[in-house]
């Protein structure tokens, strides 16, 4: 079921809505019914009935958010996606403001004589695009509608596990897990819940902002009108922590490289939080009752997005060729790609930076541009892992990938080549499907791999 649900997803893309410059949107109507008939659609495929699952887990992309009508339960607005750059002027005031600078060196100054990580933590943080918090502070001081339905008490905020738990649910739960919460920006991972700081600086209410609940937990049961039966929702998990897991990263050192729309680098720290100068960040990677897992990650924003820009600039008619396409040549004749259509993440933190082509001459072909294309996804994973090395003190373990961009050998190869270090991929299946799978099975006792090897059948580059 989970090949053929996987399958089918791959053949369903989300249309990115663009409105304006900058600005990055979905449709929560279309994305809804695209939802339901992928799983009904992969249950037919498979050959099963809807009364054969048992449980159902949740992985979702992070950081993409909306909010609702409480009452009525109709959207606002469209989806506010991860890559969108709407708050980057607020990011950047705020960043630069007299608060931030007061609460920075206030806390650089209480960790110097108590030792405590939280007060290390506040004094390396700043905001980003990627951050909810901004994002959704810009919504509520624009959005007029919004405004009204919080002096109400009559707006609910959710990233994509929230809704999609309240959709099928048909408005009865209103949660999220820890590890989706640790990952808007709003969450202190230190003392496990919302930050009242954060959200009162920004003028977030804590009431619109949905209940922490455990990764593996009895979220609810899908109401019977939308499958025909009562399913459990046993798991809800973001997707990044969800790959983790599916990739077997339990133990401290273990690396997950993800090349999907953009590129996720994650370390497993233990129960160790680890907050860096340069731009990784503490999340929780996942909490099964008492036992809480923490990861450092760091990204580039731009990954599969810039594949899919020059498939439509008819530079390729199939990912699958682009592999052929870098290795008829023996390099790209001085052709360089800047991957940064939203941006460059750590370890350069600029924003405002622009995707380019440079080292162009008239002998310039489109081989040439798609070998500096695959290059330059290659090139920002070398310079996130060697940041990872520089500020994460954590020997490394092992290194997995996955994503759809891990398929591509070359990638891999010049990836594995620039960090000088095997990696090992998964041969079938999505690793965050998998890992929200387990993640459902440990919760209604049915998987008993955890900690263990045997869920991983994979090959090294």
């Amino acid at each position: 079921f989970l090949e053929h649900f996987y399958n089918r997803c791959c053949e369903v893309s989300v249309e990115s809505l663009y409105p304006q410059a900058g600005w990055v949107e979905i449709d929560p109507d279309a994305l809804w019914l695209q939802f339901v008939t992928v799983i009904k659609e992969s249950v037919r495929v498979a050959g099963i009935e809807m009364n054969q699952i048992v449980g159902l887990g949740i992985s979702t992309q992070r950081a993409t958010f909306i909010t609702w009508n409480k009452k009525t339960g109709n959207h606002f607005h469209n989806f506010i996606s991860w890559q969108d750059l709407r708050a980057v002027e607020l990011v950047k005031s705020w960043n630069n403001s007299l608060i931030m600078k007061l609460l920075q060196n206030s806390c650089r100054v209480l960790h110097f004589f108590t030792r405590n990580k939280r007060f290390l933590a506040v004094s390396l943080f700043n905001f980003t695009n990627q951050h909810v918090s901004l994002r959704l502070a810009w919504i509520l001081q624009n959005l007029v509608e919004v405004q009204k339905a919080v002096e109400e008490d009559n707006c609910c905020f959710g990233t994509l596990d929230t809704w999609l738990l309240h959709k099928l649910t048909k408005g009865s739960e209103f949660a999220t897990d820890f590890s989706n919460a640790s990952a808007t920006g709003l969450f202190d991972p230190y003392k496990m819940h919302w930050s009242g700081l954060l959200a009162s600086l920004l003028s977030i209410p804590l009431s619109i902002l949905p209940p922490v609940k455990d990764t593996s937990h009895n979220f609810g049961s899908v109401d019977e009108e939308i499958f025909g039966v009562p399913i459990p929702i046993v798991a809800m998990v973001a997707d990044q922590q969800s790959a983790m897991f599916g990739e077997c990263c339990f133990h401290a050192g273990d690396v997950k490289l993800t090349m999907g729309t953009g590129t996720f680098l994650d370390i497993n720290t233990g129960n160790n939080l680890q907050h860096t100068i340069r731009g990784f960040y503490p999340l929780i990677g996942w909490k099964i009752g008492q036992e809480v897992v923490c990861l450092a990650e760091s990204n580039a924003g731009d990954t599969g997005t810039i594949i899919k820009w020059a498939q439509e600039l008819d530079l390729f008619t199939d990912a699958a060729e682009t592999e052929k396409m870098a290795k008829s040549l023996e390099d790209s004749e001085g052709v360089c790609f800047v991957p940064s259509f939203s941006g460059l993440q750590a370890p350069l933190n600029d924003p405002c930076a622009c995707a380019s082509f440079m080292g162009l001459k008239p002998s310039t072909n489109k081989y040439h541009l798609v070998r500096a294309i695959l290059e330059s996804i290659a090139f920002r994973n070398k310079q996130l892992y060697e940041l990872m090395q520089k500020e994460i003190h954590i020997p490394v373990t092992k290194v997995r990938a996955d994503g759809g961009v891990c398929k591509n050998n070359f990638v891999m190869q010049m990836t594995s080549d620039l960090i000088n270090a095997n990696i090992e991929r998964p041969v079938n299946i999505d690793m965050s499907c998998l890992g929200a799978a387990s993640l459902a099975g440990l919760a209604i006792g049915m998987c008993e791999f955890y900690k263990s090897e045997s869920c991983l059948t994979s090959c090294s580059c």
